[in-house]
Formats: C-alpha cells, structure tokens, sequence
C-alpha cells in the first residue's frame, strides 16, 4: 500500500482541490479522505495531486519499441497517450503497403520506421511485449486502411471499400479506440463523405470514435468542421477533432466560429468535443504546403522537376482551397525548417533560404531534396488559442512526435505548460477546470473506463506537483529542456517518477477498446 499524504487533490471532474490523503493498494484508488498509515508514505504537503494526465492526441505509436524506455511524457504528469491520430496508424500493413507507410511517416521517427507487414492485433501484441513506459491507446487510421486496401492511388478500386471496412473491423475487434483522419496528407485527402461514413458506421457498432485531422483549419474551417460532424452523425458515432485552431493570418479570430460549430453539433445530438495544445506554432511536414497528389514522395519529386508541373503547383497552391496545401495559410518568415537531408538548411527559415529568390521555388525545391523534411509553422493568434482553450469542449491533446530529432516543444511540455502559463500565469483557466480537460474529458470520450479521475475505485494513475513551480521552459530552438514541477507520478500504484526523476521502469500498458 501507498499513501499520497497531506496534498490538495483534484478529482479531475471539476470539483475544486480538497486537503486529503490518496491510499492506493493493487493499483487501484481505495480511499479518498483521512486514511491510515501505511508501509510507504510520499509527503505531498503543498502539492496538488490529480489523475495522471490522459493525451487525446499523440504520435507515439512506434516509441514503445525502442531498446530504451522513453519517459518524457512520464515526466511531464502523462500516464496515458492515446496513437493512431490523423490517419497515420502503423497497422493494418501488407507487404505492398508497409513500404509506403515507410517511406511516408518514417520522418516521425528521424530516420528509418520499423514498419512491418501486420494486422493490427499483430501491432498491439507487439508493443505489449515490447512494454511501454507509459500506457498507450491506439486508433486506427485510414491512411493504413486505404493503402492496404487500394494503395496510394487516388480513385477507389472496386472492392477497396468493402476492405476496409473489413480491416476496420478488426482493428476494432483487436481494440483500436477508434479511427482517425488525416484529410489533408495523401491518401486520406482523395477520400470522400461516403468513404469516410462507411467506415463510421462500422465503428459505431463497436462504441468507437471519429478522430479527425481535418479537411481545413483555416479558410474553409467552418465546411471542414461541418463535413466531420456529417460524418459522425451519419455514421451514428462520437467525435474528436483534432488540434483545434484557426490557421493562417487571415484567419485569425476565427476561434469563435470554430467553437459555435462544435457547440451547434452537440446541440444536433452529436458527440462532439475537440483537442488542442497550447501553442501558437504548428509541425507537420514541409511537404504539407503543397497540394496533394496521388503516387506518393517520389512521383511529387517528378512533378516539382518538371518547370510546367510545377507552375500549376504554384497556381493550385495559391487557391488555399482544399487539398491544395498550407501554402497559402503560411508566410515564408514564418515556416522554420527544422529536419531536412542537408543539415545546413535546418533551424533557418524558408524567406531566409530564399534570399532574393522566389520563397515557393525555395519551398518545391526543399521537398524534391527531401520529402521528408519536417517545420514549424507560425499559424495561430494568441487570442484564439485563449478562445479555444477556454472552451470546456475542447481538451488537450500535444499532438507530439517521438522524444529526439526535429521536435516541437509540445512534445515535451504540453501538460506543464497548460498548467504554469495558461493557469498559474495568465488565469485563461481555473486548477479544476484545466484539470478536468486534461483527465476526465478525454478518459471518457475515449471510452477508457476507469481512468481519469481520483476517485475509490479508479486505477491508480496519478501525479503530484508543485502548483508554483509547474511549466516548461522550452523553446522551438531548444524544445527538449526539462519540465519543472512534476514531483510523483504513479502508473498502476506504482511510482515511475520519484523526485523529478524516472525509476527506470517500463510499467505501461497497451489500453484495449472495451478494456479498462
């Protein structure tokens, strides 16, 4: 038995902080209040003790599988990522399409992905014997399934979307949370509604979800919200939308809007809520600024060689419509390179390796080099991340890669950041509000039962911190510097983090659809 003695806790529901004791026996919360001495005791005099934050948006679905434990999220009060986002799953995979998952997403990983030929129950047996440091969710994404049922192609085959479908279902049947979109990165962008509903009423039967990067965030960020919601109410299932922003200069104050749409499809019977991380910059790949097109990296590296192709490029470019790319949403000042092949070109910005030069023949010729090269973009108001945060629809998602190479700082300082400057500093939110988005919210649209909240009963994921001292000093250029104020973190009663500092122990779970 353990006993978090002495703290203010935090239920994760919303309630405000109350002085009490936390036992914890079995990896289980079994009693909240005034509770006998135990074998352990952790003094958490002036801390605040809360549910181990859950993240509702991560890329973290390959670290599991590397030699070394990975705790940055540990680090920061995360006990629970949720994987699979924007369409990028590394599951189902055939051997035609893992190499394709390879070549596309292999950036996410700095180097070389360990993709290989498997359903997704190969997946998650695979990341359950490899022992995650912290528990993982996965989602299953549509980019897998469309690639394994059609390849990169854009125009469905006959068949294809029977077998995705039947991909989905077994994802779903292996425990996938859901499934998600990536409407803006090929393949996923040639998908239609009818595609995209198909596959949700096959999770509906399943009680899944509908993730989604959208079509747009920002010019057409209202019909992009309205085409999710469309599909969620057609299919009959809950939804997440992903990073919520306004994106782009001109769409600045668009915050508002975003927010009457999530609230007018919850008023239409839709279960609806958001993400977002608390930072006014994006990440994506540099390659995301151009329209998509079918064939993939190489068959883009053509186009961009060939002077007529690449004028229409710039044209559709231009339109910032739909599939046409974040060029037109993005200022060349404003896209910081931070990973390409030619090291002398990461950490500057694009109107720098321009010069005098055209920024968008810059821009193609970055890419035809090296279509995995990865940015930074600055595309948000502060207003609108206020806007958005405040927002008891929206939670918190970091939207975070793996813990080395080209990172945002999101990637290690989500949680703290929420919690000193959008909390402590600024007031955007109360402790119990930020709290509660941060846990419970996501716990339950997730369907993770059991989790997210410090309650008897629970399983014993929980964090103590420092309310004074929490926060992440990290920087684009620097975004890997330690976070403060995290003191104890336990996963399943067990503590992972002592004083600051990682045990050493892989203690996660893979966290399965219907499990708890």
């Amino acid at each position: 038995m353990i006993v978090l003695r002495g703290g203010t806790v935090f239920d994760g529901l919303g309630a405000p902080g109350v002085r009490a004791d936390v036992l914890v026996a079995d990896g289980v919360i079994r009693e909240v209040g005034d509770v006998p001495a135990a074998a352990r005791e952790i003094d958490c005099t002036g801390r605040y003790v809360a549910p181990g934050f859950v993240d509702a948006h991560a890329h973290s679905d390959l670290v599991p599988l590397l030699p070394d434990p990975q705790p940055f999220k540990l680090l920061q009060g995360v006990t629970t990522e949720i994987n699979g986002n924007c369409g990028m799953s590394f599951a189902p995979a055939t051997p035609s399409s893992a190499p394709v998952l390879a070549a596309t997403y292999g950036q996410m990983l700095a180097g070389p992905a360990p993709i290989v030929p498997s359903t997704f129950a190969e997946l998650l047996d695979r990341v359950g014997r490899a022992g995650p440091t912290n528990h993982v969710a996965y989602l299953v994404g549509h980019h897998a399934l469309r690639l394994a049922a059609n390849g990169p192609d854009a125009d469905l085959r006959p068949g294809a979307a029977e077998e995705m479908a039947r991909l989905a279902a077994e994802a779903f049947e292996a425990g996938a949370l859901g499934f998600s979109t990536g409407l803006i990165y090929p393949p996923g962008s040639f998908a239609g509604v009818d595609e995209l509903t198909g596959l949700a009423k096959v999770a509906a039967r399943y009680g899944a979800v509908y993730a989604t990067h959208m079509r747009d965030e920002g010019r057409h960020v209202e019909e992009a919200i309205d085409e999710a919601v469309a599909v969620a109410r057609a299919g009959g299932i809950r939804l997440q939308i992903s990073h919520c922003k306004a994106a782009g200069r001109d769409n600045h104050g668009k915050a508002g809007a975003v927010l009457a749409r999530i609230a007018a499809a919850r008023l239409a019977g839709v279960d609806a809520y958001g993400d977002q991380y608390p930072y006014r910059a994006a990440a994506t790949m540099l390659a995301a600024l151009l329209p998509t097109a079918a064939g993939g990296p190489a068959a883009m590296a053509r186009r961009l060689a060939d002077p007529d192709q690449r004028a229409a490029l710039r044209a559709q470019a231009a339109r910032g419509e739909p599939g046409d790319g974040i060029w037109a949403s993005s200022e060349p000042a404003g896209v910081h390179v931070v990973k390409h092949a030619d090291a002398s070109v990461a950490g500057r910005t694009l109107a720098d390796l321009a010069g005098d030069a055209d920024p968008f023949d810059t821009l193609c010729d970055l890419v035809r080099r090296d279509s995995t090269a990865a940015v930074v973009l600055d595309l948000m108001a502060e207003d609108d991340v206020r806007r958005i945060m405040a927002s008891p629809l929206v939670g918190v998602g970091s939207d975070s890669g793996p813990p080395f190479g080209p990172a945002h700082p999101r990637t290690y300082g989500t949680f703290p950041t929420l919690l000193g400057r959008y909390v402590r500093e600024t007031g955007v939110l109360t402790w119990p509000e930020a709290l509660r988005k941060a846990t419970s919210q996501t716990a339950r649209h997730f369907g993770l039962h059991g989790r997210g909240a410090a309650l008897p009963g629970y399983h014993a994921d929980l964090v103590v911190f420092d309310p004074e001292t929490i926060g992440h000093p990290g920087s684009y250029v620097t975004p890997d510097e330690p976070v403060t104020g995290i003191h104890t973190v336990l996963l399943a009663g067990e503590p992972v983090v002592e004083d600051g500092q990682f045990t050493g122990r892989r203690a996660g779970r893979v966290l399965r659809r219907g499990g708890s």
